[in-house]
Parts: C-alpha cells; structure tokens; sequence
C-alpha cells in the first residue's frame, strides 16, 4: 500500500501526505514510581443502535480493551468522565453500567482507577433545593465506591444554577466529602469546556472563585486525595497548586501544556489525569520511564511531540475533543468504526480530522500506518475527496 495521502486543508485544497513509521514507543509500562498518571478513557458507541437522541448504547467489548490498552501502558485509568461524554451523550444508567463493569475488569488485575460522579441524571433545570443536589451526588458516589474506585467529584450543572454564591458550594460539597469512604479527587472543569459551568464556585471572578475552592479543599483537606484543574490556563493551575495542603495532589487538566505541569518547577509538580493521554498514552508512558530515571531532558523530548496533537485536539470549540479523541482512536484499530454516542462524530470538520491525522503521524502516534491510511481514506472517500 502506499503510504501517501491526499488530505485536505483549510484553504479548502488537497495536498499530498507521506505518512511515516510509528513511534519507538512501549506496549507495556509499568506505572510510573515519580508521578501518578490518570488517562480518561472514551467509550466506543455499539453502531447499531446509537444516535443522536435516544439513550447511550455501548460496545462494552471494545469499550473495556481499551481501559486494558491503558492499563498495560501503565496508565491509571479515569472512568465516565468527560473524555467519556458525560453531559455530551453519555447517560447516568449506562456510565453507571460501565462504573461497575471497568470496576470488575480492574479487580481482577489490580489495577489502579477512579470514576466521576455528578448530578447529570437530574434533568436539566428540576432540582429545586441544594439537599436535591447532594442527594443526587450521593447516589452516584455510593455507586462508584461500591465499584471500587475513587470519586472524583465532578462540577453539577444544577449546583451551577441554584448556587447563589461559594457559601453554597461549600454547604454542598462539605456534605458529599462528608459521606465517602475514603479521600476523593475534586474536579474543577472549566467553562472552555463546558460553558455551563461558567461562575462555578459561586463568581464570575476566577480570583473570587479559587478563594471559595481552596476554602473548601483546607477544610476538608483529609477526606481530598487531589483536586484536577481543567482551566486550560497553566498560570492559574500552577497558582492553585502552591496553595493547596500538603498531601493534597494536583492533577494536570492542562491538555495545552502538561509536559510542563507534569515535570514542575523544582519545587511543585503536577500529577496527571488528562483526556489528551487517551491518545497519548504510548509518549506518556515513554516519557514518564525517564522521569523516573531522573532524565528531565528525555522527559521533556519523548512527550514533546504529542503535544501539537493535543492543542488541535482541544482547539476550541474545546467540548467538541472528544470528537477528536475518537477519531485518533479509530486510526489505531481501537474501534471498527468512527460513531459516538450522541451523534458527536460531526462534532468536528473533516479538516479538522484530517490535521488530527498529520499530527498524529508526525507524533509517532499511528500505530499501523496502513490501517490508518486505508480508514482516513475511507472517511474522505464518504465525503466525495478519494
């Protein structure tokens, strides 16, 4: 086969690809010793069955291979989160399904995991008191510890609409936190990715709101493993992180710029849980071999070339990645087929999926490079250009 492509650009022209060879990456990795490195997993539609409006229908199959794929690179593996659609087309009955299911596949290897939990079985605009919100976080806590992973304690669209300033977010969560078994992970997803949440914490003002989220991680400090900042704003993650409590970890959400977060300042660091490690997770792997070798230079050229890959992915609209994430997942043989629960494979434009192939070919990152090209050129040919 031959390993050239016409893709198209954004000046609306085809041009000529020549794919190279895959990177000298690891299919097996233990985990690393000097960082804890989560990768939020994607679910695979059932193609059958799933559309834009009825209720999320998974391939539970190859769904769970890929939690293996991630686990045998090393990764830890974070469950239903948004890498995994919540609130863009995966519902609370089938993530709740796939909690358990992944807990049962990670008990019989001993593999480390955490889930999200939220309020998004709530229909939108029906709570009427805060007590209706932590009693709708409660019941998917207790769902994801009885699968045996922790929480991570993601952002509440209802908590956003009732809050009427931090005092109640810090009512909320100090009933949840109150409730667990053991420490969570709280989640502040910002509103590049879901505008929603936009004023979350109680203001519009990010100073005003990391004063309310570092209240509230001082006072529950012993019951919080980490908190993950998605604010895609390294300066604030890096702020944040200074300030937290000692034993309290920072997970990276910066999927813009984590091998610099990851690899910190001399006297911080960022631990990850990234949805750009989804893809990523042979570089991530790589590169966290040498930081445990203490070779910040091999870090820093192993992770490197993942990164243009994982800006595009995210460009904005940024809640449209998981479209990417997929995509990049289908080029790899992950999935035979390129469908998303909720119809979100159109989330993205074909020049969009086509840059997603280049970077990902100039990464290393395609694994079988004649599959990938055969299935690029299937995907244009549907569209009229092959």
């Amino acid at each position: 086969m031959s390993r050239t492509i016409l893709l198209p650009g954004p000046d609306g022209t085809l041009s000529t690809h020549r794919v190279g060879e895959p990177g000298d990456y690891p299919r097996r990795a233990d985990p690393p010793r000097t960082r804890t490195v989560y990768a939020a997993a994607h679910v695979v539609a059932d193609p059958r069955v799933c559309s834009a409006s009825e209720p999320a229908v998974l391939d539970l199959e190859a769904t769970l291979a890929f939690r293996h794929h991630l686990w045998d690179l090393g990764m830890a593996v974070a469950e239903a989160m948004d890498t995994a659609q919540r609130g863009m087309g995966l519902d609370w009955p089938a993530a709740r399904d796939l909690i358990a299911r992944t807990g049962a596949e990670a008990k019989g290897r001993g593999a480390r995991w955490c889930a999200g939990a939220q309020t998004d079985h709530l229909a939108p605009g029906s709570a009427r008191t805060l007590n209706e919100v932590i009693g709708a976080y409660r019941e998917q806590c207790e769902a994801v510890e009885q699968a045996g992973a922790t929480v991570v304690v993601m952002a509440s669209r209802e908590l956003c609409r009732l809050a009427k300033g931090p005092e109640d977010y810090a009512a909320v969560y100090s009933a949840v936190l109150q409730q667990l078994s053991r420490p969570a992970i709280l989640h502040w997803l910002g509103e590049a990715f879901d505008p929603a949440l936009a004023g979350y914490w109680g203001s519009g003002s990010y100073e005003v709101a990391a004063e309310a989220f570092l209240g509230i991680v001082a006072e529950h400090a012993a019951r919080i493993e980490g908190v993950k900042c998605s604010l895609l704003e390294q300066r604030k993650e890096v702020e944040l992180r200074s300030r937290l409590p000692i034993g309290v970890a920072m997970y990276t959400g910066d999927d813009f710029d984590y091998p610099t977060t990851i690899a910190g300042d001399g006297t911080h660091h960022s631990d990850a849980l990234l949805g750009a490690f989804d893809f990523a997770a042979p570089a991530a792997a790589h590169a966290c071999a040498a930081l445990d070798a203490g070779d910040l230079a091999g870090f820093h050229e192993r992770i490197a070339p993942s990164l243009p890959l994982a800006r595009h992915v995210f460009s904005a609209p940024t809640s449209f990645y998981k479209t990417g994430v997929v995509f990049l997942a289908y080029l790899n043989g992950f999935q035979a087929h390129f469908k998303m629960v909720g119809g979100l494979e159109s989330g993205r434009s074909l020049v969009h999926l086509a840059e997603c192939f280049r970077l990902a070919d100039a990464a290393g990152l395609l694994s079988d490079p004649d599959l990938a090209i055969a299935r690029m050129r299937g995907l244009l040919a549907t569209s009229g250009l092959a």
